[in-house]
């Protein structure tokens, strides 16, 4: 299947900057993710029968997950409940898969950043150049 998570983390364990950039990344992916499926879901969601034909028998998997936390409305002008709606607010299910989405590519960049710039001489001691915590100078 793969390798168990201390053998990969054992790669980057000597690099804090490295360490850090392949969480934020890993937090990116899933983040990505869960926006894009949202957004797929809602292209294919029919909400016009939410008794008869409710979300869970359309297959949908992350769509429920938000109406749980509370997300009801849709920019396209229907609500989970039946009903119409006007203005539906910044967050709802489009709103928040693109807050997702957005969100995915700002981690990405903080990867991307810790990967590169990761400065490892603020984790070494200038008298013998070994790494050690320094906490007074980070």
């Amino acid at each position: 299947m793969g390798l168990p998570w201390y053998r990969v983390h054992t790669v980057v364990l000597n690099d804090p900057g490295r360490l850090l950039s392949v969480h934020i990344m890993h937090t990116a992916l899933v983040s990505g993710w869960a926006g894009s499926m949202a957004l797929y879901e809602l292209a294919v969601f029919d909400p016009s029968d939410p008794v008869l034909d409710p979300m869970w028998r359309q297959g949908m998997f992350v769509i429920p997950f938000m109406t749980r936390l509370g997300i009801t409305n849709s920019w396209g002008g229907w609500s989970i409940s039946g009903g119409t709606i006007t203005n539906p607010g910044i967050w709802s299910y489009e709103g928040v898969a693109g807050a997702h989405i957005v969100f995915s590519g700002l981690c990405f960049l903080a990867a991307i950043w810790h990967w590169v710039y990761w400065d490892l001489e603020i984790f070494c001691d200038e008298r013998t150049g070994k790494p050690s915590l320094d906490l007074p100078k980070i």
